[in-house]
């Protein structure tokens, strides 16, 4: 085979492409990656799991979960308070002549989303109940109230249906009945002095009272981790009846 020379070396085959160097020259962002989307991504990114970050740990370790309307957006909690039961819940302050009122309904009406359930009745663990009897009791006229009475009113959500629906899928006749538990007490200056469970909780509880078998499990069952100090004394306290925070806690025993 005859030797070639530089020149020759240097000239482009015929039938072959050009280098991938040549190609990348052809466009101006070829290799690189444009500055400001790059940090808008970065940015995105760090945002989003920042957020994600503070919702799981706020929603394990029970902190700052409901210091906010916001936090709703951070913690994890979507469809978890699905239950059988229709709740209501009705605010009775008790005066110092020994006379009820009742403090549910504010002089200027309810605020209803969705159908007839009131403000209160959206406010499925309590958060909101004293501040919303003492906004009342504000606005009205009355004598000296020593403490606001928190009655949850429950019944099975299936009483909710029409009558013809009712009669072609159940024999027994609708015969709606509710129960009445008293589910908190509250002092003039919104502070709880007892707080109960919601009956299908109670319910709960006393079913695990009646089986030795998951009285031994819950006991075995204890949280391994809790930084809230309303939760970490939960694990223990239902069964002497009071809370760290001096709250009288009822209907949870597992000692009975």
């Amino acid at each position: 085979m005859a030797d070639l020379s530089s020149e020759e070396l240097s000239k482009p085959v015929m039938g072959l492409r050009s280098s991938g160097r040549d190609r990348l020259d052809q466009f101006p962002f070829a290799g690189k990656e444009p500055a400001m989307a790059k940090r808008l991504a970065i940015g995105f990114m760090s945002v989003y799991f920042s957020m994600l970050s503070l919702g799981v740990l706020a929603h394990t370790f029970g902190v700052g979960n409901v210091s906010s309307p916001l936090m709703y957006y951070f913690v994890w909690d979507m469809f978890c308070g699905w239950s059988a039961h229709e709740y209501r819940y009705h605010f009775i302050a008790e005066g110092e002549s020994g006379t009820y009122y009742d403090v549910t309904h504010g002089p200027w009406g309810d605020v209803q989303l969705f159908g007839s359930p009131t403000r209160a009745t959206y406010d499925s663990v309590g958060n909101a109940f004293g501040p919303i009897a003492m906004n009342v009791l504000k606005h009205t006229q009355h004598e000296p109230i020593q403490c606001v009475h928190i009655i949850e009113e429950a019944w099975p959500k299936k009483y909710n249906i029409p009558d013809y629906l009712w009669a072609s899928r159940f024999e027994e006749p609708k015969e709606k009945f509710s129960y009445h538990t008293r589910r908190m007490i509250v002092n003039p200056d919104s502070t709880v002095i007892v707080d109960q469970p919601n009956y299908p909780s109670w319910l709960y509880a006393q079913t695990v009272h009646a089986n030795p078998r998951l009285q031994a499990d819950s006991r075995r069952g204890k949280p391994f981790y809790a930084v809230n100090p309303e939760l970490r004394q939960s694990a223990f306290s239902y069964s002497q009846g009071t809370s760290d925070s001096g709250i009288q806690r009822t209907g949870y025993s597992t000692s009975e």
